[in-house]
């Protein structure tokens, strides 16, 4: 780690202790408990404090509470018992989203394979039989290619022969055309 990371840990550090005492101090009934006040008290922005929601955490929870009178451990034990539980519940809260991700994981798995089953597709177990089958549907596209062709030209012819002979029959039709 080198010195301006080491100093940036240190310096808030210090601002982390200062903001617990004054909200210490808030709770004991000498200030004003927002996130400003304490904000003000400590001498940090606002923005550090919602930069640390453990901090804001205890924040909030110092203003829902009422004024202690008495030792300032038993504050601080509140205070330290309030950390904990929010540490604990952020660990939980990791645990949850990762075993949720987990469960899409696999719930999406089993979706996918439910959905190609009903789609009727198998897994292609053979790969040369499918091939065999792509090469004699290759084959038949060939002939069937080859008989639209042939057909197109018989059709073509077809059609040539009946022009000559509708062409022949209007020709016999005709008036001065003397038919032999």
């Amino acid at each position: 780690m080198n010195a301006a990371s080491h100093g940036r840990k240190a310096d808030s550090a210090r601002r982390r202790e200062r903001v617990v005492k004054a909200i210490n101090a808030a709770a004991q009934g000498t200030g004003r408990i927002s996130v400003s006040a304490i904000a003000r008290h400590a001498g940090v922005d606002r923005t550090f404090l919602y930069r640390h929601p453990d901090l804001l955490a205890l924040v909030h929870a110092a203003e829902t509470e009422p004024a202690q009178q008495g030792s300032a451990s038993s504050v601080t034990v509140s205070r330290a018992s309030l950390q904990a539980d929010l540490a604990h519940a952020q660990a939980r809260n990791t645990r949850l989203a990762a075993r949720i991700q987990l469960l899409e994981r696999r719930l999406s798995s089993e979706l996918g394979e439910q959905a190609w089953r009903e789609s009727g597709l198998e897994i292609p177990t053979d790969i040369e039989s499918l091939q065999r089958r792509i090469a004699g549907l290759k084959q038949r596209n060939v002939e069937l290619t080859a008989a639209l062709e042939e057909s197109q030209a018989d059709l073509s012819a077809a059609r040539e022969a009946n022009r000559e002979l509708t062409k022949a029959i209007n020709q016999r039709g005709q008036p001065g055309n003397v038919a032999g």
